[in-house]
Parts: C-alpha cells; sequence; structure tokens
C-alpha cells in the first residue's frame, strides 16, 4: 500500500492500533472495533511498515507492546481524540491555547479554555497570585518552607503506571471543601475522579498532565463543569480556575501540584451567561471559603 493509501485510513489503524494496545488480546480488539483479525492484523502490519519499527511482539499467543510501542502509543491516543473533538467542533486553539467545548446528556457539559500565565497577575485572584509566588521563591521544591502556607489549598498528583494519582489531599483545597472530608479521607492513592465525558475528554485532559510532567512549568485554565458534590453525589455546576505548577518531590521525581479556586470571575468563550452563573451562591472561594461537614 502507497503512502497516499495509508493517510486515507489512517484513522482506522490507529483505531487498530490502540484498542489492540489496550486489550493486548486479538480477539476483543476485534470484537470491540467490529473489525477481522485480518484487518486488525494488516492495520498494525501497514503502521509497523511506515513507521520503521515494530509496535508489537507476540509472546505466547500474547501481544506485548515494545519500546517503540508504549512511545508511539500516547501521541496515537491524541491524535485520536483531537480528531474527534475536532470533528465535533469541541475543541480548538484561541490564540494558541486550549479551548474545550462539550456538552451531554441532562444538561451537562465541560467548558475550558487556557490562559496566559500572566493573566494571574492582572486578575482578582489573590490566591493564585500567592501561588505563583511561592512556586517561584521555592524553585518548585513541594517541601519548600515558601509553599508551607499554602499546603493546605493544594492536591498533589504523580504518576504511577498510566494513572495520575493522587498523593495529597489539602483540607482547605477547592477539592476537599466540595467532596466533603469523607472523600478527602479517602483520596490519597487513588486516580483524579473521572467526568461523564468520555474517553475522548478523557484523553484531552490527561494529555495537559503529560505536557506539564515533560515541562515541569505552569499551566493556567477556566473551567465550568459539573461534578459531584458532597456525600450525595448529586451533580452541582461549578466554576473554577485552576493553576498547575510543575514541583519535585524530595527525591527529585516529579510533581504535579493544583491549584483550584471556585469562583464565578472565569472568561470561557462560548460558555453561556446562565451557565457561568449556575453555581449554587456561596460557593466561590473568592468570596468566602465554604467547607463541607
Amino acid at each position: 500500500m502507497d503512502g497516499s493509501q495509508t493517510r486515507a485510513i489512517l484513522f482506522e489503524m490507529l483505531r487498530s492500533f490502540t484498542t489492540l494496545a489496550r486489550t493486548l488480546n486479538l480477539s476483543r480488539a476485534v470484537r470491540e472495533l467490529g473489525s477481522t483479525r485480518q484487518t486488525v492484523r494488516r492495520h498494525i502490519a501497514q503502521l509497523e511498515e511506515a513507521r520503521g519499527e515494530q509496535l508489537f511482539v507476540l509472546e505466547d499467543r500474547q501481544y506485548r507492546l515494545t519500546k517503540a510501542g508504549r512511545e508511539a502509543l500516547l501521541d496515537a491516543l491524541d491524535i485520536l481524540a483531537h480528531g474527534e473533538a475536532w470533528l465535533e467542533n469541541q475543541s480548538r486553539r484561541i490564540n494558541g491555547l486550549t479551548h474545550i467545548a462539550m456538552e451531554g446528556e441532562g444538561g451537562w457539559g465541560f467548558f475550558l479554555q487556557q490562559h496566559p500565565i500572566s493573566k494571574v497577575w492582572t486578575q482578582r485572584a489573590p490566591m493564585l497570585r500567592d501561588g505563583l509566588r511561592a512556586w517561584a521563591m521555592a524553585e518548585g521544591e513541594l517541601e519548600h518552607a515558601e509553599l508551607e502556607g499554602l499546603r493546605p489549598y493544594l492536591m498533589v498528583f504523580r504518576k504511577l503506571d498510566e494513572e495520575w494519582v493522587c498523593v495529597e489531599v489539602g483540607q482547605r483545597s477547592s477539592y476537599a471543601t466540595w467532596y466533603g472530608w469523607k472523600w478527602e479521607r479517602s483520596a490519597i492513592g487513588r486516580a483524579l475522579p473521572s467526568l461523564p465525558g468520555g474517553s475522548v475528554l478523557a484523553r484531552l485532559l490527561a494529555r495537559h498532565f503529560e505536557e506539564m510532567a515533560a515541562g515541569h512549568g505552569l499551566r493556567y485554565d477556566h473551567i465550568h463543569t459539573q461534578m459531584a458534590r458532597g456525600e450525595e453525589g448529586d451533580f452541582e455546576p461549578v466554576n473554577y480556575r485552576r493553576l498547575l505548577m510543575g514541583c519535585r518531590f524530595p527525591d527529585e521525581s516529579f510533581a504535579l501540584v493544583s491549584l483550584v479556586e471556585r469562583t464565578y470571575d472565569i472568561e470561557i468563550e462560548g460558555l453561556p451567561e446562565e451557565r457561568r452563573l449556575s453555581m449554587p451562591a456561596g460557593l466561590a472561594m473568592d468570596d468566602s471559603e465554604v467547607f463541607i461537614k
């Protein structure tokens, strides 16, 4: 097959690759794809030929990703997620920065707009300004004294296998005061709570974390969505500004630190005003901190 034919079925080949990489079982991959064993094998062979590297090895009838396969997988997942989101007009760039707008059943929605870090200084966001200043003074060291006063407001994650796992929840953090003390005490060692947006949204958001891990820098987003609140688990609208900071644990491994402030003061292009104002009264942290007892 020549290059033009390969490109014409690129998405089909990527679906075969990512599904087989996830299941590592040809029969299961075929069932999930609604395809045939011959087709999936052909797609993998075509990708390997085009890339000039082996993506899988077959040992005792069990597929295993090669090192090249593992490295190629994240990009393949990104291409599929961005392609599907682009096709549905759910993801684009505004001034080179991420914008996501997804709406689903029952009024659920997820809206995100990435902003330049400089906006932390120009907006009314004293907690985020303090966080950014402390991060700079601490030079990214999580246990530095400059970050001590901020720790009650932070969530800290590290990557284990393919999951971003919570290793610390500040008692006054947005997550703790939204979900409640039982969740706060039970969150250590668990992955991030999933949202109803499915695999496309999950992959788009995971990419933000992976970019942070690669660059050890900063990221600033405004977000509106619905999340289960408190012990009842009812979904309620929430707006927040999120500052992600790349830090280091004492052993020099990467620590992803999230500082979140619930607020009505968010800027997301295309977000309906009624959605922005739909967060229940009294939950904005920039007006007063709210704790679930």
